[in-house]
This record gives structure tokens, C-alpha cells and sequence, in this order.
């Protein structure tokens, strides 16, 4: 299985990395996971909503170009379903069973997704209504993803 997690914006503080590095380095027994860091559109504080679009769209373009036809998109979002650790793990595995072997996960910058993102996506996953940085929600998938996978795998870590 390869995992690509697409994202607007870089880790900016080490412990954000250290940690990126530490889940990576637990995946890897499992599946081939890649980080994609995309380059964020500037955005001043007072934005009009078509400004705001505008930058979405913008990043949802160079989130989409990273994006092939036979990959499985998952695009995070603040209203998308939610999952349980469990319902999660089973989603994923549920992917590798019917031939997605390509999982592509968005992660949006300070403003989300664009809607052509999202209507790409074949999955919209929340992890809760509270917004979090696109840093810090990078290190609760990644963590998220590895939890999965030793769920699947019947190893005791998730609990």
C-alpha cells in the first residue's frame, strides 16, 4: 500500500518534525508513506470571500496535480464524516481489500480545501467540529494512520 498525505504548508518547529519523522519511521513496516509539502498562497488578514476562493483554489490546484487517476482521495474537512479509531482502521483496510492500493490524503491550508478538491475527493473525513493548525492535524492523521494499521493488525498500541 502507498500512502500520500498532500498538504498546503510546511512544518515549521522541529518537534512537529521530530514527530513526522518518528510516525513515518513506525510506518514503515506497514505501507510506503510519503509527506507532499505544497508552498501556501499568502493570505492577509482581511480577505473578501472571492479572495478567499481564489487562494483555495489556487492551493486546491497544486493539491490536485499531485492527485493520479488510480489514486483513493481522502480529503479532510471540518464537516466530513467522523470515525472512530476502529471505523477508521477498517476504512483503510476495507480500501487495500477492494484494489485502492493508493490512498492520497489533502490536507488544505489556513483557509481548507477548495470545492474541486473536494469534489474530487471519494471520501471526507473530519477528526472533529474544533479546528486545528494543518501542522499539528498532519501529526494526528499520520498518528491516526499508524494507530490503523496496528488495529488491523491485531497489535495492542491502540489501546
Amino acid at each position: 500500500m502507498t500512502i500520500r498525505i498532500i498538504c498546503i504548508g510546511r512544518l515549521k518547529e522541529r518537534f512537529l518534525q521530530d514527530a513526522q519523522a518518528e510516525f513515518l519511521k513506525r510506518l514503515s513496516r506497514f505501507a510506503t508513506v510519503e509527506v507532499l509539502e505544497l508552498p501556501d498562497e499568502k493570505a492577509p488578514e482581511q480577505l473578501s470571500s472571492t479572495q478567499k476562493d481564489l487562494i483555495k483554489r489556487k492551493e486546491g490546484e497544486r493539491i490536485l496535480s499531485k492527485v493520479t487517476d488510480g489514486d483513493h482521495l481522502i480529503a479532510t474537512v471540518i464537516d466530513g464524516a467522523g470515525f472512530t479509531s476502529e471505523q477508521f482502521s477498517k476504512k483503510l483496510s476495507d480500501c487495500m481489500l477492494n484494489g485502492k492500493s493508493r490512498i492520497a490524503f489533502a490536507i488544505g491550508g489556513s483557509l481548507g480545501l477548495s470545492f474541486e478538491v473536494i469534489s474530487r475527493a471519494d471520501i471526507l473525513i473530519s477528526f472533529s467540529p474544533m479546528t486545528f493548525t494543518h501542522q499539528l492535524f498532519r501529526i494526528m492523521l499520520l498518528e491516526q494512520i499508524y494507530r490503523a494499521f496496528k488495529i488491523m493488525n491485531n497489535e495492542p498500541y491502540h489501546k
